[in-house]
């Protein structure tokens, strides 16, 4: 355990101005406020947070950062308050330490809850200052570190699945190779037990037999360098055991067959000094195809440049070797810490990290800890893809993602907006997925709006977020429109008017908040009829005062209504506008839309049933026809031109029974109304090819 003047001296070697004396107070503080408490190591509890302390000072870190690591533990673990660490040491010391004590406040939850609930108090701490994320994962990485020491197993286990999910990932994206792969190693040494002995029994009989081999090629990438007039330094080593393994995993091979485990590093002075020596190294030896990758001239999102090559070397191994300058090398090794405060001075709260801006944006508007988890960690985990803006702005994305992902990603009214896109100046669908290098431009119009359909498409968290929130929203407004409409024609059926007073005393009765809530209770039949009509006017459903009669009961529009928000059209008939239509309602479901034949009516469902009507200036809906063809060339072509020709989208196209000479089809087409149906099946069986058109 680092003494107190170690520590400061530690601090003051890198940052002169450090506070001395704010880390000696915190040092002090820290260890009478734990005074006796132990470790399951039986190791002093106090020794843990001087330790945390002490990887920050590794990554160069300000002073206010190391005592927020002395005092991490304090609020959460002993009688000191917030507001004594305020008084004591300031308000952003006590603001980071308020932020790193929040995450460790998890109520007993389900395992998946629990990692969600950890994320999002993570990321709304850190989201305030960045410097509560590297004390975390300082604090994460010296729990790895003695997580042996704990005895319970599953314990054990489920804080190195939780390291590998969240928190190695974590480092990964602020570019803190360095720790993620510790913390990788040391999660996959408690998951992986029996892996993680042979690989590393391996990898010792390998550099039993090859004594110094990593050396030996080390030098001799040094001395070629060399002999061609550019000075570099050359370190290498042997790769971590947890991605040999992952490398085995995926590409189903032994770890004999593996060759690339040694992996070397070249820093020269400037970055035409890295393609130069990119260029002798590669005439040296030769590339591996396909094992290139350009990190200068496209950094990764996180920062990290570099170049990235295999080749087979003398000794017939392949190496990986990255080539830097010593930025880029402190930037690889250190990630945000290579930006901190005290060298740039600005605030550290000023530092902008671009992907917490996306995450912190889902977590006002997630309804579930599932849902935060699956946006967060499609955020955070998969592989990213990059496409360019027409004034050649980068914007990086997952891999699966679409251009309204990309309209998303570039900003949220974008992508609301979204009716088309552009991709290499060709018009594609919404849902094309795009490749990396890729230009979109975004279509867009004012009267647009985020669609139910595009959740089954979109890659990205942020897109997906925005349209079920809109969705949420428009769903509300159209159930309270039903449901006003449906409110409508029940008091229509009253004997008398209705005095003001009777909605007031009817919310009262049915214990509801506002009309708005009335409305959305008719709409989802969680108030029948004759309660509401009871609750509005006592006594008119008795025997003194009979109803309207069925036959002056008004219609109710759908117009102005989305299908699949207040209603769906039921598959079963796929009523257009034109059908006769009526609706089904139920408690908490959806007003179900049929065509007055559709034979499901006709088996005594338990629902009430409502008289609909189309609006005059509905947008239309999907028809399914059953065609035969006669096997004939140019059949299909012959229908589907047919179709097009008499403006109908098709949809959906299956064949579903061929008999000899004969293939029948099932076609789901978009059409405006009744009209526009019967128009299109008179020409498809006026055809030559077509044997019979029927309506299913």
């Amino acid at each position: 355990m680092l003494r107190q003047y170690e520590l400061v001296e530690r601090v003051r070697s890198y940052d002169p101005d450090a506070d001395e004396g704010l880390i000696n107070r915190a040092y002090v503080f820290s260890m009478k406020a734990h005074g006796s408490q132990t470790r399951a190591s039986g190791d002093p509890y106090f020794s843990h947070p001087i330790e945390v302390a002490g990887i920050l000072t590794d990554l160069k870190l300000d002073d206010e950062t190391i005592v927020t690591g002395i005092l991490h533990d304090t609020i959460e673990d002993t009688v000191a308050t917030a507001d004594e660490v305020e008084r004591l040491f300031g308000a952003n010391v006590a603001r980071l330490v308020d932020g790193v004590t929040k995450l460790s406040k998890i109520e007993a939850q389900s395992e998946n809850e629990r990692a969600a609930e950890n994320l999002r108090k993570f990321l709304l701490a850190l989201s305030g200052d960045i410097r509560v994320l590297l004390v975390k994962l300082a604090d994460r990485l010296h729990n790895m570190r003695t997580l042996h020491h704990i005895k319970n197993e599953d314990k054990r286990r489920r804080i190195a699945r939780e390291t590998m999910d969240i928190y190695a990932p974590l480092a990964e994206r602020i570019g803190m190779y360095e720790i993620m792969n510790e913390m990788q190693t040391l999660a996959f040494r408690q998951l992986e037990p029996d892996a993680y002995a042979s690989i590393t029994r391996r990898l010792g009989q390998l550099h039993a037999e090859g004594g110094d081999l990593v050396s030996r090629i080390g030098l001799g990438l040094q001395l070629h360098l060399a002999d061609n007039g550019l000075e570099a330094a050359v370190t290498g080593r042997e790769k971590h055991p947890y991605s040999i393994w992952r490398k085995m995993a995926e590409r189903h091979i032994s770890f004999e067959q593996l060759s690339d485990v040694m992996a070397f590093r070249v820093i020269v002075q400037d970055v035409d000094e890295c393609y130069r020596a990119l260029g002798l190294i590669q005439r040296r030896w030769p590339m591996v195809p396909g094992r290139f990758k350009d990190f200068i001239s496209t950094p990764k999102r996180n920062g990290y440049c570099s170049l990235h090559t295999s080749v087979i070397h003398d000794s017939k191994m392949r190496i990986e070797v990255q080539i830097r300058t010593r930025e880029m090398h402190l930037q690889a090794e250190k990630g945000l810490a290579a930006h901190w405060a005290y060298k740039e001075g600005k605030p550290a709260a000023d530092i902008h990290v671009p992907w917490i801006d996306d995450l912190v944006e889902i977590l006002d508007h997630a309804d579930s800890p599932e849902e935060l988890l699956e946006h967060t960690r499609m955020a955070m985990y998969q592989d990213r893809i990059f496409a360019f803006t027409p004034k050649g702005e980068l914007i990086q994305l997952p891999k699966g993602a679409t251009p309204v992902d990309f309209a998303y990603a570039v900003h949220t009214r974008l992508g609301d907006k979204t009716v088309g896109a552009k991709v290499n100046g060709r018009v594609v669908p919404l849902r094309t997925l795009l490749d990396n290098g890729d230009q979109v431009e975004i279509l867009t119009s004012d009267a647009q709006t985020p669609q139910p359909s595009w959740l089954r498409f979109v890659a990205t968290g942020k897109a997906r977020s925005a349209v079920r929130r809109f969705v949420r929203h428009k769903e509300r407004d159209e159930t309270v429109e039903l449901g006003t409409k449906i409110y409508d024609e029940i008091v229509a059926r009253l004997p008398v008017p209705l005095p003001k007073e009777a909605v007031p005393r009817a919310l009262k009765k049915l214990k509801l908040e506002d009309k708005d809530a009335l409305m959305i209770a008719i709409a989802r039949k969680r108030v029948g009829d004759e309660a509401l009509m009871e609750a509005l006017m006592p006594g008119s459903t008795g025997g003194d005062v009979a109803p309207r009669p069925s036959s002056q009961r008004r219609a109710i529009s759908i117009r102005g209504l989305t299908p699949g928000v207040a209603f769906h059209l039921a598959q079963c008939c796929h009523p257009i506008p034109g059908d006769r239509i009526v609706g089904l309602r139920r408690e908490d479901e959806e007003i179900e839309v049929h065509a007055i034949g559709c034979d499901l009516l006709a088996t005594g469902i338990d629902a009430d049933w409502l008289d609909l009507s189309w609006s005059d200036d509905s947008d239309g809906a999907t028809a399914r026809l059953c065609i035969i063809v006669r096997d004939v060339a140019g059949a299909l072509g012959t229908m589907a031109t047919i179709l097009g020709q008499k403006g109908a989208n098709i949809i959906n196209l299956a064949q579903v029974h061929r008999d000899g000479s004969f293939h029948t089809f099932h076609v789901d087409v978009e059409v405006h109304d009744l009209a526009h149906l019967h128009t299109l099946m008179a020409a498809l069986r006026a055809a030559d090819p077509v044997s019979s058109v029927e309506r299913l």
